[in-house]
């Protein structure tokens, strides 16, 4: 390389994603406010909620077990008592969920990251015992793995280490830590698109990304569904190496995501419910973009969606009632699209041992014949 001459960049080297904001400030500045970019994130503050906290710190199991949620010196904590005795505090290190629904949390433990066992839920304004931890005791040790965070941040950097004869352990980077669903988790490497532009200011069009309008309608339902085929899949290798234009059925085998089994949660197999939907049967390049701006922040906004339904739905019939209540022009969703409880996750609140319902829309567009009336 003669003096002075720049390296060149590699096709899968990281820009990360500020470098993007130069040239795409709007979409870059619209993102921000995304589910998908803050579905995790660092807690570096006492504001663990992102708005009101709860009414009370307390979250009683019984008379004699609470935890009790405390500032301390170096952050928020997390403190089980038993009759009245500290026995644990875990800081909160980081939050998982977009906390539109919901919040759960992470602290680390050297390499180790672990749930923490209360969860903020935004329908209740107030803490519950996290999904699928015990009803009556105080859990600190429930790992959370980097397949969690496969689709839950961007990237975090993983070693395997020996334990046991037929053991191993995984071990994570907190520093490598990419939080949220960044912008080349969607459109890939962008190092060397980012180079080229900033050199090359009087070219246009896109030099070295991947373009969404390129890809056939499977790649693009397949970059979606990478992250929303649920969490039972068998995985070949880590989705964070996926990139836009892969296939699917490289990352996951025997699963869910092959759209072979009719038993689908609305937590996370928003995918394979769409797929058995007959728009999307009957169509020929409907996709998860059809609905969604992934750059935009709609969520809970029927109207926008509805509207987008009637793009395509204009001359269906309704009955008499129902288009008397407008409901056509405003409200699509909540008939075809409806909240139904999830089988996956469920929730505890303080003083119960019922598990609470926790509710997600489908994705299957249907009519649904006991909503009718």
């Amino acid at each position: 390389m003669e003096f002075g001459q720049k390296a060149p960049v590699k096709k899968d080297a990281i820009a990360g994603a500020e470098s993007c904001r130069k040239c795409h400030t709007s979409i870059y500045d619209a993102y921000q406010h995304n589910p998908h970019h803050n579905t995790s994130q660092a807690v570096t503050t006492e504001d663990l909620t992102h708005g009101q906290m709860p009414a009370s710190n307390v979250y009683e199991f019984n008379d004699r077990l609470k935890l009790v949620v405390e500032k301390r010196d170096g952050g928020m904590y997390q403190v089980a008592y038993f009759d009245g005795k500290e026995t644990i505090a875990r800081r909160f290190d980081l939050a998982i969920g977009s906390g539109k629904r919901a919040y759960t949390y992470g602290y680390w433990e050297g390499s180790k990251l672990n749930q923490l066992p209360l969860s903020y839920f935004r329908q209740l304004k107030q803490w519950a015992n996290s999904p699928g931890f015990p009803s009556n005791l105080v859990y600190f040790e429930r790992p959370i793995g980097s397949r969690c965070l496969e689709c839950h941040a961007s990237f975090v950097d993983k070693t395997m280490e020996q334990t046991g004869a037929l053991k191993v352990s995984e071990n994570l980077d907190a520093k490598s830590m990419v939080y949220g669903i960044d912008c080349e988790r969607c459109h890939g490497p962008a190092a060397q698109h980012v180079a080229f532009h900033l050199d090359s200011p009087e070219v246009k069009k896109a030099k070295y990304i991947v373009l969404y309008q390129n890809l056939t309608r499977k790649q693009k339902n397949d970059a979606c569904a990478i992250c929303h085929s649920g969490n039972d899949v068998e995985v070949e290798r880590s989705t964070f190496a996926f990139k836009p234009g892969d296939k699917l059925e490289d990352y996951y085998r025997n699963s869910r995501a092959t759209f072979a089994t009719p038993e689908l949660d609305v937590h996370g197999n928003q995918m394979q419910l769409l797929a058995k939907s007959k728009c999307f049967i009957q169509s020929k390049d409907m996709t998860c973009n059809s609905c969604h701006n992934t750059h935009e922040e709609l969520k809970g906004n029927l109207s926008i969606y509805s509207q987008r339904c009637m793009s395509c739905h204009q001359t269906q019939k309704h009955s008499v009632e129902t288009l008397k209540k407008g409901f056509t022009k405003s409200n699509c969703i909540d008939c075809h699209m409806p909240k139904e409880t999830s089988k996956l996750i469920s929730f505890q609140t303080a003083r119960s041992t019922k598990l609470s319902p926790y509710q997600l829309r489908t994705h299957r567009i249907a009519i649904y014949p006991h909503l009718a009336k």
